[in-house]
């Protein structure tokens, strides 16, 4: 493999290991009484409003700022368009490591506001890995790799929090910060592969033209196109399922079952692991012998029956099993969705269309946890039948939404 490919994995890797690092970390440290981030006798409400809004923060800038850097590097170069996700990415960690070890709340959620807005490297990575292929079949080794890239994020980032953090694996080394500062290290070494291996040799620069509130305006022109929007509707409900499960298995496991750092990086390193495994060996499949619609029913209602006893399960190493099921008919579920959307438009509308459905996880992620996250301190399950509720909802709008001629057209191939 070329130093260049390599680059542009690494950056696939870190984009998507950030989730898995900072969730056990900001659930340890904002939600665990005994952490001194907080002043002593925070009331557990307070703590899970500062750790609710921390997500929030994230994924409102997250709306604005990925589809338009993804946008700009359309303009400007998808190596300038890397380099600024990365560099936001190192100052969001460097912000980070400085509220934590200065105690300083707004710090930290300065750095998620400056992370969410330039978080836009793994499309831009995958734009730019199409460039540089020669022949179809290049095409479809570089994309399979950006699967394993992210696969290996979504279990690395748990493995680096949860071990790094331990002192009972890493002693006296071990810190709520050295996470952090690997993350930090890999950015470096990222950046430097960036600049002095990956090229673009027929790009030109052009004139910006535009704001992120163009890239609003633009996603906003889904009202004129019906299929599209009735597709958005189905995957808003089962985004936003998933994400009400996700955002706060931390947070549950860390009450019910008393769940360390380690503990619940563990949780979301077998996340990560089923949902590798379902994208990797389940979803082409499913495609080849079945119809589309038939495999979102099935995924979605899944994931309701699986949190469901998730949540109704009173045994703590049993909540690692329930996550499996889960999380692989999400994986089943989120490609099944988006072949159906770039099925819906032309090839001259793709980044637009994709371009949707990064606004509507976004929109989907932000709002569920701002209104499970105010409701969590009512009763602790409130996300988790919040999620199942939404999958009801998914299913209902499947049923009433894909009746649509257009929408049926979508879904011609399969036994």
């Amino acid at each position: 493999m070329n130093l260049s490919r390599l680059s542009l994995l690494l950056v696939v890797f870190i984009d998507v290991m950030g989730f898995g690092l900072i969730v056990p970390i900001f659930n340890t440290l904002l939600l665990n009484p005994q952490q001194p981030f907080l002043p002593h006798g925070t009331p557990a409400n307070i703590r899970q409003l500062d750790y609710t809004i921390l997500i929030v923060v994230f994924f409102l800038f997250y709306f604005f700022g990925a589809a338009f850097i993804a946008k700009l590097s359309d303009y400007i170069g998808r190596k300038s368009g890397i380099l600024i996700c990365l560099t936001g990415a190192l100052i969001g960690y460097f912000l980070t490591v400085l509220a934590i070890m200065s105690s300083n709340y707004w710090l930290l959620l300065l750095g998620r506001a400056i992370s969410g807005f330039t978080t836009a490297n793994q499309p831009i990575a995958q734009a730019a890995l199409i460039d540089i292929s020669n022949d179809d079949q290049e095409k479809s080794k570089n994309l399979g790799m950006i699967v394993a890239a992210a696969a290996l994020g979504l279990l690395g980032g748990p493995l680096i929090s949860g071990l790094l953090s331990d002192q009972n694996l890493m002693g006296s080394s071990a810190s709520l910060e050295l996470p952090f500062y690997v993350a930090i290290g890999l950015i470096l070494i990222n950046m430097a592969l960036i600049v002095f291996f990956f090229f673009e040799l027929d790009f030109k620069k052009k004139k910006v033209d535009f704001g992120p509130l163009d890239v609003v305006a633009n996603l906003w022109k889904v009202r004129s196109h019906p299929v599209v929007l009735r597709l958005s509707v189905v995957m808003l409900f089962s985004l936003m399922c998933l994400n009400a499960f996700f955002f706060f298995i931390d947070t549950y496991l860390l009450t019910r079952f008393n769940f360390g750092t380690l503990q619940n990086s563990m949780a979301l390193a077998v996340f990560g692991g089923s949902m590798a495994f379902g994208s990797a060996y389940l979803t082409a499949p499913l495609h080849e012998r079945y119809k589309k619609f038939p495999i979102l029913y099935v995924s979605i209602a899944a994931m309701g029956v699986g949190i469901l006893a998730f949540m109704l399960n009173p045994v703590a190493d049993l909540s690692y099993v329930l996550i499996v099921p889960i999380t692989i008919a999400f994986a089943i579920m989120y490609p099944t969705m988006l072949s159906l959307f770039s099925g819906s438009v032309g090839p001259t509308e793709q980044g637009w269309v994709m371009g949707v459905t990064v606004a509507i996880y976004a929109l989907g992620s932000g709002t569920i946890t701002a209104l499970s996250g105010s409701l969590m301190a009512v009763n602790l399950r409130m996300p988790f039948l919040i999620a199942i509720a939404c999958c009801i909802l998914a299913l209902v709008a499947m049923a009433k939404l894909f009746k649509y001629p257009g929408v049926q057209a979508l879904d011609k191939k399969g036994k």
